[in-house]
């Protein structure tokens, strides 16, 4: 029997219903690089293994934070269990505050609880469950999972420069353009929220190819 979908905050909740009704809009080549990640999952969970997938972009500021964080709700929403995202960077910089405001407004609850060049937040996708810990860090920080994990390079700049992933078991590359590249532009909102999107429908695409 399927499990009925896992509660969502109420804005998230419309932006998943709509973006579910836009797979067809994902096409044949991407499909089998998600389908890659979306084996990767499956393996580690017939077997009863925990599942750690940790998203990689070069400087850990937008793709790879956007990514994680819709990658750990589109698990929650499909009820596939034992999932752990992280996200990490060659470099640590910054979650960038335009990344996180073009997350907050598709549904995601992010709340700033430190200050600095480095700030932490809050993630909350769900009145269920702990919140998601963010804030940008090497990939192998030891705030991340460390060993037989799926590195996925979201960012064809650390997918190039980047040839190893210390204590990856596989590595995917689902790369994504950067809308850093619209900083300062009147397209600046616009090419976010594309990106959130463009995301957002291809990790749940990943999760939802698991539901029989």
């Amino acid at each position: 029997m399927l499990k009925r979908p896992a509660s969502l905050l109420p804005l998230l909740k419309i932006t998943v219903d709509q973006l579910i009704l836009e797979f067809d809009q994902i096409g044949e080549a991407r499909r089998k690089l998600l389908q890659e990640l979306s084996d990767f999952v499956h393996e580690k969970s017939k077997t009863g293994q925990k599942v750690i997938l940790n998203f990689i972009c070069t400087h850990n500021s937008r793709r790879s934070h956007i990514a994680q964080l819709w990658a750990q709700a589109s698990a929650h929403y499909f009820n596939i269990d034992n999932v752990a995202c992280f996200s990490g960077g060659t470099e640590a910089t910054a979650f960038n505050p335009r990344a996180v405001k073009a997350m907050q407004d598709v549904g995601f609850n992010i709340l700033k609880i430190s200050e600095g060049d480095n700030p932490r937040y809050e993630v909350k996708f769900s009145s269920e469950g702990p919140p998601v810990i963010s804030f940008s860090k090497k990939y192998d920080d030891p705030f991340n999972s460390n060993k037989d994990f799926a590195a996925i390079m979201t960012c064809s700049h650390a997918d190039e420069n980047c040839p190893l992933v210390f204590g990856a078991s596989t590595r995917i590359a689902i790369t994504f353009d950067d809308p850093k590249d619209f900083d300062g532009t009147p397209l600046e909102e616009t090419k976010y929220h594309e990106r959130v999107l463009q995301i957002g429908r291809e990790m749940l695409f990943v999760f939802s190819l698991l539901v029989k």
